[in-house]
């Protein structure tokens, strides 16, 4: 028996088909049933159990995390997809989509924005996690958008399967402003975006989680409980300032927060 198989063997079925349910709608590009069918709608532990099958397997296949993305902050957000409580999911390299021009929609399947306060970490963060040792390990703050996206059907989803879909991770910007923490007070930002001309989504600092850099604290504690701590020089995306906003073929988004500067990204025409 090869350590595939036994390594196949030794996990929970249910892990292994939720896993491979998410994987053929990444495959396809065709949106699968949601997973909590299999996993329950409760046992988070098992959903990250399936986002760390993806991960490994993306490692595998030469993908380099560059980071974490923090989800379900905003209260506009738990409340459009009725989840009551943050996630985590892993940010690779070829999600980082700053320097295009625009975004190919082929990659996605039904994306949505949101405007977040991204962390650039300079130290690791691993041991104590009060918010003074939090603060300390930030290198520099910098605007974002998180163009989301989730393998199940129509946002069908519960908590267990944004979780095991890697947080309905897609691509991210950042801005090109980065500022310490000692010109930028997260907690007292605040934030609008647009979509095609249209203000979408408004926001502050206040609504992440209470203060993005809780939300941060949050991410270091969970992380380095599942043993897999934030290390110096990942880049955090720290959670939705505001609501969420779908994006078609064509779309141009802008973010405006304040402290940070504007961030914005154009989609390609096309067929999603």
């Amino acid at each position: 028996m090869t350590a595939t198989e036994k390594l196949q063997n030794d996990t929970p079925r249910v892990i292994v088909s939720a896993a491979e349910r998410l994987a053929a709608a990444r495959r396809t590009g065709t949106p699968c049933p949601p997973v909590r069918d299999l996993l329950g709608t409760e046992d988070v532990a098992a959903a990250y159990e399936v986002q760390q099958r993806f991960v490994d397997d993306c490692e595998r296949d030469g993908a380099r995390i560059v980071g974490r993305k923090i989800g379900l902050t905003s209260p506009a957000v738990q409340r459009q997809l009725g989840v009551d409580q943050p996630d985590f999911g892993v940010l690779f390299a070829d999600m980082d989509v700053s320097g295009l021009s625009e975004v190919p929609v082929g990659v996605l399947l039904q994306p949505k924005v949101e405007a977040e306060v991204a962390f650039a970490l300079s130290a690791d963060l691993d041991g104590p996690t009060d918010l003074e040792t939090v603060r300390a390990a930030v290198g520099h703050a910098v605007a974002a958008i998180e163009i989301v996206d989730s393998r199940v059907a129509a946002w069908d989803i519960t908590i267990t399967d944004t979780v095991a879909d890697n947080a309905s991770s897609g691509l991210f910007v950042l801005g090109d402003n980065p500022v310490s923490l000692a010109d930028f007070e997260p907690i007292s930002t605040s934030m609008t975006m647009s979509v095609d001309g249209e203000v979408v989504s408004e926001g502050s600092g206040a609504d992440c989680l209470g203060d993005p850099l809780i939300a941060l604290q949050w991410l270091a504690r969970t992380a380095a409980d599942y043993g897999s701590p934030l290390r110096a020089g990942q880049v955090v995306l720290s959670g939705a300032l505001g609501p969420m906003a779908p994006v078609h073929p064509g779309s141009v988004v802008r973010a405006e927060i304040s402290g940070l500067g504007i961030v914005e990204v154009s989609f390609a025409r096309g067929d999603l």
